[in-house]
């Protein structure tokens, strides 16, 4: 029995494994296939079953969040692990057959995997299955059917029993994701300097003095020399803090940086924080241009739970949590994710927007020639989230066709191209200056048109398929 019960913390324990910044892919097939040998066999618990799969699975994947928020760190693996503990019960109680059970399992868990995309908090998209698989043939997958085809499809080759006929549907979409996707290069390149400050991890806003952050990359910027055949500057998410009630337009900081945009005869595309009154703040992506004028904007619209708002703040206040981390609540944003920069556009997804698909794809739907994501992951300890953003900015890479440039004031910065590899990845608390050609793209991916509806209601669809098959068999049963 005991022996029972450790199997899927091991088989948990593997999955995690596969996750960045471990990044074993292999063995996310090995432990989804041990949970399913174990799940197959202990139908009466398949709750527990499915719950202890999940803990050892999202307690290491996840224990970044630990750095943010303890309270929000052990709701959020509670959540989850009632999520997969339902899908295995659920999965227990659909099915009427050793094939069936392992059809109701992959439909189950993957239907688990699209619901964290949405819930809690506004979903919480982080060591997912797709995640763990970005070095790995399935990635190939992207283009066709985005993080929830490959979450699918991992499972769906680690728990049936037909393995070579999985193979073979699944590598044929591989061959096809990886051989067509519907974009093209337009001919044109765009030539970009992003800018790393640097800086301690593990540091809060709180703590910190805004200035600090701000001088440390316009020492950097000052390092850079006029250049005609440089395109931009990027600065990352919230390099500049305006914190005396006032706007940035009006702040000395805005005054340096369209002196160094001329001086460059580039515009800057720079990440800031202004107040909004005494309880709220905005955070937003904006371009200034050669002449002092901003010409862009664009305010983050998914905000981190627990880092930019705090979800629950009366109930956590009283429950001693340390609430006041998060002083003042981020405003949404309600613009479309994009900015036009050096005559072309950008797909915009500031930080943790870069986890959810469908912000990405909106500024490419518009017509973006590539993906930028300003962020800032100073407040994390260890590179856990930082790897797995660069996942994340790999996968959108797929997904859309794009090149992908991710900014960080403390680490990781990176050039992603169009395929999803990674170029020129920053270490960690480091200063550094990176340049790089991008190539601009355009045309659409199948992913892109069809977006995560399709294949949630193809699960959907199959789920109510198996209901009604487990239905079906019990009037069977009763006449």
């Amino acid at each position: 029995m005991r022996r029972r019960s450790f199997l899927p913390l091991l088989a948990g324990l593997f999955v995690a494994a596969s996750m960045p910044p471990w990044g074993w892919w292999p063995l996310g097939f090995a432990g989804i296939a041990l949970y399913g040998s174990v799940a197959l066999q202990r139908r009466e618990k398949s709750f527990s079953t499915g719950f202890l799969f999940a803990a050892a699975w999202f307690l290491p994947s996840m224990a970044w969040m630990w750095f943010l928020t303890a309270p929000g760190y052990i709701a959020a693996i509670l959540i989850f692990c009632v999520m997969h503990g339902t899908a295995s019960f659920l999965a227990a109680q659909l099915s009427t057959t050793t094939s069936t059970h392992r059809a109701a399992l992959i439909i189950c868990h993957s239907l688990a995997e699209v619901l964290r995309l949405s819930f809690p908090f506004g979903g919480v998209p982080l060591a997912t299955l797709a995640i763990g698989q970005i070095s790995g043939p399935l990635a190939d997958l992207a283009p066709l059917m985005g993080v929830i085809g490959i979450s699918t499809a991992t499972l769906y080759l680690a728990l049936t029993h037909h393995r070579f006929r999985a193979l073979c549907i699944v590598g044929f979409l591989v061959l096809l994701g990886n051989t067509w996707d519907a974009t093209h290069p337009t001919g044109r390149t765009l030539n970009l300097s992003i800018i790393q400050g640097g800086g301690e991890q593990g540091t809060h806003a709180v703590d910190t003095n805004p200035r600090d952050v701000f001088d440390v990359h316009m020492a950097a910027t000052k390092t850079l020399q006029p250049n005609a055949q440089r395109d931009a500057v990027i600065w990352p998410e919230n390099a500049i803090s305006i914190t005396n009630h006032g706007l940035f337009i009006d702040s000395p900081e805005y005054t340096e940086i369209a002196q160094e945009a001329k001086r460059l005869n580039v515009p800057f595309v720079v990440g800031i924080t202004e107040d909004a009154g005494p309880r709220q703040f905005t955070n937003a992506q904006v371009v200034i241009n050669t002449d002092g004028t901003v010409t862009g904007r664009y305010d983050k619209v998914r905000r981190v739970p627990f880092g930019e708002y705090m979800p629950l703040r009366s109930l956590l206040k009283t429950l001693g949590a340390p609430t006041d981390l998060v002083p003042r609540d981020a405003r949404a944003g309600t613009s479309r994710g994009w900015l036009d920069i050096a005559d072309t556009r950008a797909s915009v997804a500031i930080s943790w927007e870069i986890f959810f698909g469908g912000r990405v794809n909106e500024g490419i739907a518009d017509g973006a020639t590539f993906i930028i994501n300003p962020t800032n992951g100073s407040s994390y300890t260890w590179t856990i989230l930082q790897t797995q953003q660069i996942a994340a900015s790999q996968l959108r890479a797929r997904e859309q066709g794009r090149d992908v440039v991710q900014i960080s004031p403390t680490g990781f910065s990176a050039f992603i191209d169009s395929s999803g590899e990674v170029h020129e990845r920053t270490s960690i608390s480091e200063q550094h200056v990176l340049e790089r050609s991008i190539q601009l793209r355009s045309g659409r991916t199948v992913y892109s048109r069809m977006g995560n509806v399709v294949y949630i209601w193809a699960l959907l669809i199959a789920f109510a398929w198996l209901a009604r098959r487990r239905a079906r068999a019990i009037r069977i049963g009763a006449s």
